[in-house]
């Protein structure tokens, strides 16, 4: 079996095609890492869009996912977390980059978690598991999030508390960034509520954020009644299940799916799947 560092350097050495120069690799589990590369002067995207990335294949062929960008639509860089699947064609690979290698970036942003899909409402939930909390890392330092909702909410469903450092320091730098103040106004920040859970390792939340919805446990740590059409807005990324899950829940609620051509109450990224 080729060594895939190996193979990884000798791919990022190459001229690839729509080529990026990675500027920051943090690995945050062994499963888990975030990374940073250039940024097109063409490309145009929405927060919460998605785009093809990769690196060339043993036959010089490029190797290509979808990733969301987890960098907000003002953010001179583009920022993707990932996780590391030991076999997979591509993360076996990826997970090897570091600061000056090159990877392939399509610049074709897609995607349903934009706020152009949903109507307007008082209170936006973003519902993640695993990497599904990307998209939301981009709409979470947006301002338009900020300005078009009165309360905004991440819930973060993994495994093992190590599995939401990401988050954490997201939401940590989101609530001292500077620059969104300025962007925004002060305050800004108050309108921002976390609630990570566990499934497995003990933490302060344990739980299936969809169990902790069901029995009310969720609304009554965060003080909220349950989510209403009248007032709520949702979107949803995480693993198949997940996404089907909350789907039949959300419409439980009276909540519609939504769509870029057709704006409703909530969204379920389709393309990007832990």
């Amino acid at each position: 079996m080729p060594d895939r560092q190996a193979s990884s350097s000798a791919s990022a050495k190459k001229t690839l095609p729509d080529a990026q120069t990675v500027t920051e690799v943090r690995h945050w589990t062994d499963r888990l890492f975030s990374f940073r590369v250039t940024r097109p002067r063409s490309l145009r995207f929405r927060s919460g869009e998605f785009v093809m990335i990769g690196l060339l294949d043993d036959n010089g062929k490029p190797l290509l996912r979808a990733y969301s960008i987890a960098s907000p639509a003002w953010d001179d860089e583009l920022e993707f977390y990932s996780i590391k699947v030991p076999d997979g064609p591509l993360t076996s690979r990826l997970q090897h980059i570091r600061p000056g290698d090159q990877i392939i970036l399509r610049p074709k942003p897609v995607g349903t978690l934009v706020h152009d899909a949903l109507l307007p409402g008082r209170r936006i939930w973003f519902f993640a598991t695993g990497t599904g909390i990307a998209p939301f890392a981009s709409l979470l330092r947006d301002p338009q999030t900020y300005e078009d909702y009165d309360e905004v909410i991440l819930t973060h469903t993994c495994r093992e508390l190590g599995e939401l450092e990401y988050g954490r320091r997201l939401i940590e730098d989101i609530r001292q960034n500077e620059l969104l103040e300025e962007l925004i106004g002060k305050g800004f920040a108050d309108k921002l509520r976390y609630y990570p859970t566990t499934t497995r390792e003990e933490s302060p939340k344990m739980g299936r954020i969809t169990d902790l919805m069901r029995s009310g446990e969720a609304f009554e740590d965060l003080g909220v009644a349950p989510l209403s059409p009248e007032t709520d807005r949702a979107m949803v990324c995480g693993n198949l299940a997940f996404n089907l899950e909350l789907k039949d829940m959300l419409e439980g609620y009276g909540l519609e799916e939504g769509a870029n051509s057709d704006p409703k109450t909530y969204v379920v990224e389709k393309a990007f799947l832990d």
